[in-house]
């Protein structure tokens, strides 16, 4: 499988993550308001492929890469957050890491189910 899909897949995930936090609070499903909610997740995604890539053997769709890919997207994602004051509540947080890990992680472990 190309590098390609599996990153396109997370950023995809990441925007689906952000239109259901505007769908659930009622904010709307524009595009521009999705792209704006889901942007610093995006580079926290982005940041954590790039690291993911240079540390871990394994490849993009392995448990391991995820986690790093994870890691990135959550950390990166909410001292964007809150550096633009968009809001980082504790229970954002813990929302967010549930929900992006069923996102991040949940692709790779159905990926393992199929043939390479």
């Amino acid at each position: 499988m190309s590098r390609i899909v599996p990153g396109l897949l997370d950023v995809l995930l990441v925007v689906v993550f952000a239109a259901l936090g505007r769908r659930s609070h009622a904010d709307g499903l524009d595009v521009a308001g999705v792209l704006r909610t889901a942007g610093p997740f995006v580079v926290g995604t982005a940041a954590g492929w790039l690291l993911a890539s240079v540390t871990i053997d394994a490849g993009p769709r392995s448990l391991s890469f995820g986690a790093v890919v994870l890691a990135g997207t959550l950390v990166v994602g909410m001292v964007l957050r809150r550096v633009a004051a968009q809001g980082t509540a504790p229970s954002f947080v813990v929302v967010a890491t549930v929900v992006l890990a069923v996102l991040l992680l949940g692709w790779r472990l159905v990926a393992r189910l199929l043939p390479a």
